[in-house]
């Protein structure tokens, strides 16, 4: 049962008082015209029910749906009940039906003829692989400078920051550069190698062209970048992300994301120099030596340091 409004209440007592004061003082005291009360009154037949305000939906329209049409998409609609809007739309076009698509929507919306969509497929995310030692698999990622971070000499100037991470030990090594190219590629490369203690065995980066000619417009048989040269000359694999996918090269991306609240977000640079060394003493004092919870609250430095000493595993 519809519940019984405020206006309705209004009117009830506008009538009641009208009866017996008359409609002159009734529409003094309530603050209304004697036409109001007279059109009230006539609707008004002893319940409150008849009080209630009237839709003013009309019965008809002009463009309205025909009967014909009516029937061609109820027709359709038998043939095709789980067809989408727009190839529901088509096929009736097809056979002559004229009405716009937000037309057509509105129809079936109000007949309760639209299809129901069935619920995409769950994402189930495998498990990821747990490395076993240090070196096992590094990820490697480009990080471009905030521009609001270069002053003075600085400004308009590009600087990136290449960063390499161990999965197991999340040992990162970072380096500054001037360019985004597969030679800066090879040479942080060279001094990742010099720099991490235990032979590397693969390497995992995404899939721009600083690390490969995967998806290069003019790729050829046997045409490899830079990068990928020095990674065969050290016999380390390197794996390519799946595209379009930064998750799989997450612990690279979760470390850049920890540089903008930690780092980027607090300094400013006004030269190259200065970036590449507060860059360092970042890496070394807040990230390297930082105690992480995957550890036990320990340190990269400390779980790398173990292992190579005592052969301490955290897996």
């Amino acid at each position: 049962m519809a519940s019984i409004t405020q206006d309705m209440k209004y009117r009830l007592s506008l009538i009641k008082y009208a009866e017996r004061y008359g409609v002159t003082k009734a529409a003094i005291k309530y603050k209304t015209n004697r036409q109001y009360i007279y059109r009230w009154k006539r609707r008004y037949d002893g319940s409150i029910e008849s009080l209630r305000e009237l839709s003013r939906r009309p019965y008809h329209h002009p463009n309205q749906h025909t009967p014909e049409e009516i029937k061609l998409i109820n027709d359709m609609h038998r043939r095709n009940p789980d067809a989408g809007l727009v190839v529901f739309w088509v096929k009736l076009m097809q056979r002559g039906y004229t009405r716009s698509i937000p037309g057509l929507y509105r129809f079936l919306r109000k007949q309760g003829l639209m299809a129901i969509k069935p619920p995409n497929p769950k994402y189930i995310a495998k498990p990821y692989e747990q490395m076993k030692y240090p070196g096992q698999r590094i990820q490697i990622d480009v990080k471009f400078v905030p521009s609001a971070c270069l002053v003075n000499e600085a400004t308009g100037q590009k600087f990136y920051q290449y960063t390499a991470i161990d999965e197991y030990s999340r040992w990162r090594f970072v380096e500054a550069f001037e360019e985004h190219s597969s030679y800066s590629s090879m040479v942080f490369l060279q001094h990742l190698i010099k720099a991490f203690p235990l032979p590397i065995e693969c390497v995992q980066t995404d899939n721009g062209q600083e690390f490969t000619k995967r998806f290069s417009y003019n790729v050829r048989e046997g045409n490899i970048t830079l990068f990928e040269e020095e990674l065969l000359k050290h016999g380390i694999e390197h794996r390519k992300i799946r595209p379009f996918t930064p998750r799989h090269n997450g612990k690279v991306e979760r470390s850049h994301r920890k540089d903008n609240e930690r780092f980027y977000a607090t300094h400013t640079f006004y030269s190259f120099s200065d970036f590449s060394k507060q860059l360092q003493i970042y890496n070394k004092r807040d990230y390297i030596r930082f105690p992480m919870r995957p550890h036990g609250w320990k340190s990269p430095q400390t779980v790398l340091k173990e292992f190579i000493e005592f052969d301490v595993t955290y897996v």
